[in-house]
């Protein structure tokens, strides 16, 4: 049974169990300045999925002309593989694609096969490596999805 999570625009008075979420998910974390920041700039647009008023998970993308650049995910450990990062991810994509993206992109640590498996079951594939992407010198994937408004089987409402 999937249990159904409340997803709203990311607030400031999020950001503090957001921080959390975020230092118990990254070796290399946002800042709450970073986070401050995202809420300014107007390519941005960040979810909160909330359990019984407390948030258990946030992602977040830019939107570059048709593309979606998914640049932070997370869901709190104690939350995972529950079904939640699922809602959460479905509903950025749905976002995403009523503000006019046809397609998404994100990086994900080589070593994290486990959020590779998750994100190809929404249509992302690896095409690429970024060599030494992260701090510790590990390689980044590439991930895309060409295809968008297929997986949903509508078309932008725009």
């Amino acid at each position: 049974m999937t249990v159904l999570i409340d997803i709203f625009p990311m607030k400031k008075k999020d950001l503090q169990e957001i921080l959390t979420i975020e230092k118990s998910s990254f070796v290399t974390h946002w800042s709450k300045n970073m986070f401050l920041s995202e809420l300014k700039n107007k390519l941005s647009y960040f979810l909160v999925a909330k359990s019984m008023n407390k948030v258990i998970g946030y992602g977040g993308f830019w939107l570059i002309l048709d593309e979606a650049h998914l640049v932070n995910f997370a869901i709190h450990p104690h939350y995972r593989r529950k079904q939640f990062g699922k809602q959460l991810l479905y509903a950025l994509l749905k976002l995403a694609i009523s503000k006019g993206a046809s397609k998404a992109t994100l990086e994900v640590r080589s070593s994290n096969k486990i959020a590779q498996r998750f994100y190809e079951k929404f249509g992302f594939l690896p095409i690429a490596i970024r060599k030494n992407y992260y701090n510790a010198g590990e390689n980044a994937i590439i991930m895309w999805n060409n295809n968008l408004v297929n997986m949903f089987g509508e078309k932008n409402s725009d």
